[in-house]
């Protein structure tokens, strides 16, 4: 029998605005795209919004995140913890569903805006690998994580991958770039990506209808049938059309259950601590507004790193082989 859902309503209201910003510490007007995100959720401890600087689908394209003050580091500010039982994680969207352009968190940029993935000059989209078109669900990372590139994990036997840990969400709501939400940790995807782990959570929106029925990984299949094969596929799959092997998995592509997730993601938090803490030269911008940091600035500075961007712009035409379906088999 085939499993159907509807949904009737959904519970988060998105405001967009075109503006002129003026920071009150610099003399200039910053013209932006500004988004407001409204959540009905009485575990959410602040509102967060975003503002776009440069062109959509450009290389001068960046997606800053603002709490009620100003901007803040989506990697280093937000807490990864959105309840004090530490039950509910934050989440920042860097890819909505059904879409192609690859966003990410900058490592190396002050504040570490969200900027799309760049490799030979070239701005990189995923393919669409039939029947899956873009990503298959929300995509983004948890903020106050780092897989460490020195470290061998013992699960994996391999280091990490130097980024933020990677998170799907899978309720019905098609999230907004540069949202911040919350969810539930479900379950943990050991991706190897070209020899380095690349954890990839299984989670869902807690404002989500379903998301009280579950709890675990199991839950998945059995109110999401089909969905954990199709999320293994797609990570399996994803690379080949640009003439690279298929990624391989640790445990055999198994999804470990929520308890293994909360190992990771506090072995990860460990380890962002370390990094926010330490003094040596690495490869991550570590600029903050937040704690007691020796990198964090001043809200003049964060603003300042903001108006020097180029001013938001129309979003530039992206090429329509874009959405090319790619017929890829694994023999």
């Amino acid at each position: 029998m085939m499993k159907h859902v509807a949904f009737l309503c959904s519970r988060v209201f998105s405001v967009r605005l075109r503006l002129v910003v003026r920071f009150p510490s610099v003399s200039h007007p910053v013209l932006c795209q500004l988004h407001t995100f409204r959540r009905h959720s009485s575990s959410i401890p602040k509102m967060y919004s975003i503002i776009e600087r440069g062109s959509p689908n450009t290389l001068n394209y960046r997606l800053f995140v603002c709490d009620a003050d100003g901007p803040v580091s989506p990697f280093h500010d937000i807490p990864l913890h959105a309840t004090a039982d530490k039950t509910v994680f934050n989440m920042v969207v860097e890819v909505p569903r059904w879409t192609n352009a690859k966003m990410e968190i900058s490592r190396t940029e002050p504040l570490n805006p969200i900027v799309q993935d760049v490799k030979k000059d070239k701005l990189r989209f995923v393919h669409n690998c039939f029947p899956h078109h873009g990503y298959i669900w929300n995509y983004g990372a948890l903020p106050q994580t780092w897989e460490n590139p020195q470290c061998l994990d013992e699960s994996t036997g391999c280091k990490g991958d130097n980024d933020p840990v990677d998170a799907v969400e899978i309720g019905f709501r098609v999230a907004k770039r540069g949202e911040v939400i919350q969810v539930k940790v479900l379950g943990v995807m050991a991706l190897i990506d070209e020899g380095e782990t690349d954890w990839k959570l299984i989670t869902i929106d807690v404002n989500d209808p379903l998301a009280s029925k579950l709890d675990d990984i199991k839950d998945v299949d059995e109110t999401f049938p089909g969905l954990l094969k199709a999320t293994h596929e797609w990570f399996k799959i994803y690379k080949i059309p640009d003439g690279k092997p298929a990624n391989q998995f640790a445990f055999n592509g198994e999804a470990k259950n929520r308890e293994f997730a909360l190992r990771v993601i506090d072995e990860t938090h460990k380890h962002w601590e370390s990094l926010a803490n330490t003094t040596e030269a690495v490869s991550i911008e570590r600029t903050c507004m937040t704690g007691e940091s020796s990198f964090k600035i001043d809200r003049l500075r964060a603003e300042e790193i903001v108006h020097k961007c180029s001013e938001v712009g129309p979003a530039a035409p992206i090429d329509p082989i874009v959405d090319k379906w790619h017929f890829v088999e694994i023999k």
